[in-house]
Order: structure tokens, then C-alpha cells, then sequence
């Protein structure tokens, strides 16, 4: 994950141990310490394609939670993920940068401008 001293690798180190703190408080319980999830009710996130493909979304349910069907990994998943409204930009792209590099996952930084925008889009289908 990191380079020899290189800021950018800094800051998604980091972003990542940030991340990892905030993922204990508010994601464990559902989506386990291994990133597994549980069963058919809540789904991975190891090598979860959801995550990558649709980012905005995430963002969008990690700050107003989620509920309907979303499909991960060709599984279906119908179980509401509660929000956490109390979260900042900073702090959900810290800890998508924690999801996005955990359990042999791999991805640059989620930066505050990309959690931004995507929770002007969320707040525009509210």
C-alpha cells in the first residue's frame, strides 16, 4: 500500500487508518472483521464489485443508509443498512479508502471532493 515517502501514499495510509477505526465503530457488526458479511443477510466486502461500481451510491448509503434490493457479487441483499448521518465527507472517504484496501482489495484514496459531489447527487433523490 505504500510507497518510499511519497505524500500521496501518505495520506492514503492515513485516510486507510482512519478509516479502519471508523469501519470498527459503525461497519463490524453487520460486515464482519474479516469483510465476509453475513451470510445472505448482509453482504462482503472482500473483492465486493458493489463497492467499486458504484461509489456514489455507497457514499449516499453510508451517510442516509439503504434499504431495497442491491445485487453484490450475483447475490441479492434485501436487508436495510441504517445511516450514519452524524458521519463528515472526510470521514466517509476515509473509511471507503479502509473498505477499498482491505481483505486483498486494492484502490487509490477516495477523496472529500468525490463524497461531496456524491452526496449532492443523494440529497437531490431525497
Amino acid at each position: 500500500m505504500l510507497g518510499a515517502c511519497n505524500p500521496n501514499d501518505v495520506e492514503k495510509a492515513r485516510y486507510y487508518s482512519e478509516g479502519m477505526y471508523l469501519y470498527e465503530k459503525h461497519c463490524l457488526n453487520c460486515h464482519g472483521d474479516d469483510g465476509r458479511g453475513l451470510g445472505e443477510l448482509y453482504p462482503p466486502l472482500v473483492g465486493n464489485d458493489y463497492v467499486a461500481q458504484h461509489k456514489a451510491a455507497v457514499v449516499c448509503g453510508i451517510k442516509w443508509g439503504m434499504a431495497g434490493e442491491i445485487v453484490v457479487d450475483g447475490i441479492t441483499y434485501n436487508q436495510p443498512m441504517p445511516g450514519h448521518e452524524e458521519l463528515y465527507p472526510l470521514e466517509i472517504a476515509e473509511l471507503i479508502t479502509y473498505i477499498q484496501n482491505s481483505w486483498g482489495n486494492e484502490a487509490d484514496k477516495t477523496s472529500i471532493e468525490e463524497v461531496e459531489a456524491a452526496l449532492k447527487t443523494c440529497r437531490n433523490q431525497q
